[in-house]
């Protein structure tokens, strides 16, 4: 068995090695606008579950993503060249969302933060009522 180290360093020299692959070598221009943000490895050290943010629509994700699958034989047969492992492991991309949320996030919190710094409407203060005063018996 491999312990969280090892699988926790060949994890980020996978990273490392896809992100100059992709970004030197991969010619198919669905890929390049695409940043590899994890790379996490098996237990067995045989697969490699690939996160990837990609700026754009839905439709340049999906062909980011099938560019990707396309050229995965290619960039495994270079994994396996540039490290020193048993197997050459086989990668599985997925979209990294975290990116995606952190924009909507930050787009609430400024729309809220937009709302707190508009004036509010002076005629619609809140009256005070004022001590009330006993009937006099005259």
């Amino acid at each position: 068995m491999v312990d969280n180290r090892r699988q926790d360093r060949v994890g980020t020299l996978i990273q490392r090695e896809l992100s100059e692959l992709i970004q030197r070598s991969v010619k198919d221009p669905r890929v390049e606008f695409c940043t590899v943000t994890q790379a996490e490895v098996s237990s067995d050290l045989k697969y490699v579950d690939v996160k990837v943010s990609v700026i754009g629509d839905e439709a340049q994700k999906d062909n980011t993503l099938a560019g990707l699958k396309s050229a995965a034989g290619f960039l495994r047969r270079e994994i396996g060249r540039r490290l020193t492992l048993r197997y050459s492991p086989e990668l599985r991309f997925t979209l990294d969302e975290s990116v995606d949320y952190l924009m909507k996030i930050d787009g609430l919190l400024k729309s809220i933060e937009a709302e707190d710094e508009t004036p509010e409407n002076l005629s619609a203060e809140p009256t005070t009522s004022g001590a009330q005063s006993a009937p006099t018996d005259s």
